[in-house]
């Protein structure tokens, strides 16, 4: 599925680490940032360290915010 950052916490680790250009760090923070602040949209995942503007274009396709 390409659900993989959904607001319910369903994404594993492995799952965000198969978006282009997210590594072990940034799915890290990015699990760490949905914990402490679930996602209301797809572009809340540009307040995540280490997501800028060209790499949310990468991954945004990927993206399902529930």
């Amino acid at each position: 599925s390409s659900d993989v950052c959904s607001s319910d916490l369903t994404a594993s680790k492995a799952q965000l680490e198969s978006l282009p250009g997210i590594g072990p760090s940034i799915a890290q923070k990015i699990i760490d940032y949905r914990s402490a602040s679930p996602f209301q949209s797809i572009e809340d995942i540009k307040n995540v360290s280490g997501i800028g503007v060209k790499k949310f274009e990468k991954i945004a396709p990927f993206i399902v915010v529930r």
